[in-house]
Parts: structure tokens; sequence; C-alpha cells
């Protein structure tokens, strides 16, 4: 038995993201996730993409990037496949449901600096299903090619959480944490941040991700966090901001735990924090050090 060809869907523009966000989460109560469900094989496709350098420059404030270099930052281009990654899993055929998806991880691999001003042909798919512990996580790859040549891509896991029938049942990214003998120490602190509560309104306003869990501790209640909470992109982005990295680099983030806000956290790091050299960083509460996010730079292609 043959496994058919993924379709290819070309677009002509970005998709609005307020009416997918809406239908995710009319359908969400009619998705039954598990691991073996069919999945979405289309790939969508956008071709003649040009940055708006405006949007670009607000992220780049938002998120603590330098602004007004002709140069995406290392985080820009999940902005940009974002609205495609959502039209995929907001529909009816992919099996998770939208509402309550948690986005645990994202690898990105950058070969190249990429212009602001360039021209790029962009491709998001669904990977693939696989077990967790907790639930089903599924892969999303987003691919950013100048010419035919890949430049940059991501991908990234989105866990529904629901029961499962094996506790033996883990995705493998979780491995290594798992088998871990204990918690990591934390890493040398090199910034400690007291974010605003509109950190998640800014950020959202900026990539176009208004999440109600981002925006306001009334919409964050309804599923079930005391405050809004960042997205763990923005965190991302600024560990990256703060850290640097170089032109051809590997990144790897696991988001850990949701940063509450208002609150305050202290970025640690390996080496001096900073100019792109490489190496560990993280993100933790500044009372009480638990920790958000952790993440490592490395060159590309590998040593």
């Amino acid at each position: 038995m043959t496994t058919a060809a993924p379709a290819t869907s070309t677009l002509t523009g970005l998709p609005a993201l307020a009416p997918l966000l809406a239908r995710g989460a009319l359908l969400s109560p009619l998705k039954r996730p598990r691991p073996g469900a069919d999945f979405p094989r289309t790939r969508l496709v956008l071709p003649g993409l040009r940055v708006n350098l405006a949007r670009l420059a607000a992220y780049e404030r938002v998120c603590g990037f330098a602004t007004g270099a002709d140069a995406l930052a290392p985080t820009y281009p999940h902005v940009l496949g974002f609205p495609l990654a959502m039209r995929l899993m907001s529909g009816r055929d992919f099996p998770l449901p939208l509402l309550g998806l948690v986005h645990t991880s994202i690898g990105i691999t950058r070969r190249t600096a990429m212009p602001a001003t360039a021209e790029y042909e962009l491709t998001v798919y669904v990977q693939g299903l696989a077990p967790h512990r907790r639930g089903t996580e599924a892969s999303v790859v987003t691919e950013l090619r100048d010419g035919s040549d890949v430049v940059w891509e991501s991908r990234s896991t989105y866990l529904a959480r629901h029961r499962t029938t094996t506790a033996a049942a883990a995705h493998p990214s979780e491995a290594s944490s798992e088998a871990a003998p204990g918690p990591r120490a934390p890493l040398p602190a090199r910034a400690e941040w007291r974010l605003a509560g509109d950190v998640g309104r800014r950020y959202g306003a900026a990539s176009g991700d208004r999440n109600p869990i981002h925006l306001h501790p009334v919409t964050a209640r309804l599923f079930g966090f005391p405050r809004a909470i960042a997205h763990g992109m923005w965190t991302v982005a600024r560990c990256l901001a703060e850290h640097g990295t170089p032109d051809a680099a590997v990144v790897r983030a696991e988001f850990r735990a949701p940063v509450l806000l208002p609150g305050t956290v202290t970025y640690g790091a390996e080496g001096d924090g900073g100019g792109g050299a490489g190496g560990r960083f993280e993100l933790r509460g500044a009372r009480d050090g638990r920790l958000h996010l952790s993440g490592e730079v490395g060159p590309y292609p590998a040593a």
C-alpha cells in the first residue's frame, strides 16, 4: 500500500487570524484527539511574500530586538507562518481541539541571514501526531525559502491534553527531561525583567496572535489561569534578543510553565549571556525560581 503524495494548496495572501481562531473554537468540542487519528496532509504555500516593515519594527520593539537593521529576527518567520498554521489547525480535518492546545517546544534552523526586504516563499504543513504522556502532540513545520533555497525552518509541537491508555506513551522530546536524575541547577543570572500586565496585548498586536489567555485576566480565567500569561513565543524571542544568535544557527526551546502577567522573571545564560556565541539560556521566576523556558543556541551546520 502506497501513501499518496501530500497535496499543495497555493495561497494568494496571509489568512486573517480572527476568523480562524473563531472557527477553531467552535469546532473544538467536536474533536476527539488520539495519536492514531488522521491529520491534514495539505501543504499550504504562500509565494511572493513581502514583509511589512512597520509590523516587523513593532515586533522588534516588543521583543527587545534592535530595530532598523535589514534583517529578520530569528523568530519572526514563525509569526509569518502562524496564520497558515492556524488555517490547518482550525480545520475540521485537524483532530486536536484548538482550544486548550499548548505550544510545548520549537526547534529553529536558520541557515543564513534573512534580509527584511527580500521576497520569500512560505510553506506550512502538519508533519504528524505522536503520543505524549499527557495526551497527543502534533508537529507543525514552517519553511521559508529565498528562491529555491530553504533559509529558515522550524518544527513546533502542540499538545492536546487528554486521558491516555498507557503511562509509557511519551514523545521523544520528553525523554531527556524525564530520564534526567533531577532538575538542573539554574544558569547564571544575567538580567531581571519586570513584565507589565499588557505584554500579551502588545505582543498580540505586533504578531496577530490574540489568544484570549494572553490578553486580560478576565479572559485568562475562563481557561483556568489566575491572570493573563505571556505568549511562549514572546518569551523565547525576548531571550534570544538578549542572548544573540549568529546568522547561521540552530535554536531549540522548550516551554516549561506559563509566565503570569504582570510578573518578574530572571534571564539566565551560559558564558557572557550575549553576542550570539551559543550555549544554553533559560527564564525563571524571580521569586520562586520556577523554570518557565529552557533553550539552547548552537551553530549551523553543527560542529
